[in-house]
């Protein structure tokens, strides 16, 4: 059965989470398993009058049939899962890899100040000192948390026996391409890979168990902190096109830029797209909002739309036409 894996195509902060939490509740996975960095990247997720703000668990706990699971590739804060798993009530069905690395205090401090701070914009999170630290064979493991025994669970069994079983895994990735330590904007980049490939080896899942890629773009580019960022509009401009945001862990002001088509092109290229996930539509074209239906939107949305696919040679799939977690339009077979 089939594995998606949904992954950011710019610089974060793509709507991944509203991705991820539509499709956890539409395919109903069994499970839905985070991989990437750690507690750096957050994830918004809209539904009703509720918002919620992820950091540790997949975005896919809407669906209450879903089990929810971080890789062993991802560093873990154990304060802040415990935090989510207590607001979000999924005691019961939350899970962390043994091998899950630990952020402590000394991660955390090291973190919020010095280089990593003031130059490349670190989120304070202690995810880079952490990720240091077990390159180097110092880091504690997950297994070694009393906190965290009730939770312990051999992640890349549990995903194998699922698809054995014919059941539907998703899988979420976290920042986005251009974050990659391997691929990115060096040194403005996270602590490792987050490409679909990074996003696999985190959680166990091999090539060949992978079904489809989803690439999730917003109709324009932003990025939070320091880095290249081409094209940038000045902030009265990002403010006057109504584009302004701040990040979901930081708070901090996101730069903006128009779609950037060489930046996407490369985005499917490294990660083997087979799917577009096209977010904040009705930002770039107010008439869309909490469109659900492709006939319904402007003949200008819909020439963007297939600037995008001509251009990278991949359907978009998925449109976001707003906030709410079902305002999207499916095209999917």
């Amino acid at each position: 059965m089939p594995s998606t894996v949904v992954v950011g195509g710019f610089f974060g902060d793509e709507g991944k989470g509203k991705i991820i939490s539509y499709l956890a509740q539409k395919d109903n996975p069994s499970i839905v398993v985070r991989g990437g960095a750690g507690p750096n990247a957050g994830h918004t997720i809209e539904d009703g009058n509720k918002k919620y703000k992820v950091r540790m668990l997949p975005s896919g706990f809407l669906n209450k049939n879903a089990r929810l699971m971080v890789g062993p590739g991802v560093v873990v804060n154990p304060e802040v899962l415990h935090k989510e798993i207590d607001e979000f009530g999924v005691s019961n069905r939350s899970f962390v890899d043994y091998n899950c690395g630990i952020i402590e205090k000394t991660h955390t401090d090291a973190d919020s100040g010095g280089r990593l701070k003031e130059k490349i914009g670190s989120t304070g999170s202690g995810t880079g000192p952490a990720n240091s630290d077990r390159a180097m064979r110092t880091l504690k493991m997950a297994k070694e948390i009393p906190s965290l025994q009730p939770y312990l669970i051999d992640v890349a069994g549990e995903l194998h026996a699922a698809l054995d079983a014919d059941q539907n895994v998703l899988v979420e990735g976290t920042q986005g391409t251009f974050l990659s330590l391997w691929h990115g904007t060096y040194p403005f980049v996270t602590s490792k890979d987050v490409t679909a490939s990074g996003i696999c080896a985190d959680i166990g899942l091999g090539p060949k168990n992978v079904d489809d890629v989803m690439v999730v773009f917003k109709s324009y580019v932003t990025r939070v902190g320091t880095g290249t960022l081409e094209n940038e509009l000045p902030m009265d401009e990002v403010a006057a096109r109504g584009w302004s945001e701040v990040g979901t862990v930081t708070g901090r002001q996101r730069r903006a830029a128009e779609f950037n088509f060489e930046l996407a092109k490369r985005a499917v290229m490294l990660n083997s797209a087979t799917q577009i996930g096209l977010t904040k539509l009705d930002v770039l074209f107010s008439d869309c909002a909490h469109k659900n239906s492709f006939d319904d939107l402007s003949n200008a949305a819909k020439q963007f739309i297939t600037k995008i696919e001509d251009a990278l040679d991949v359907p978009v799939t998925l449109i976001g036409t707003g906030p709410g977690v079902d305002d999207i339009i499916d095209l999917r077979q």
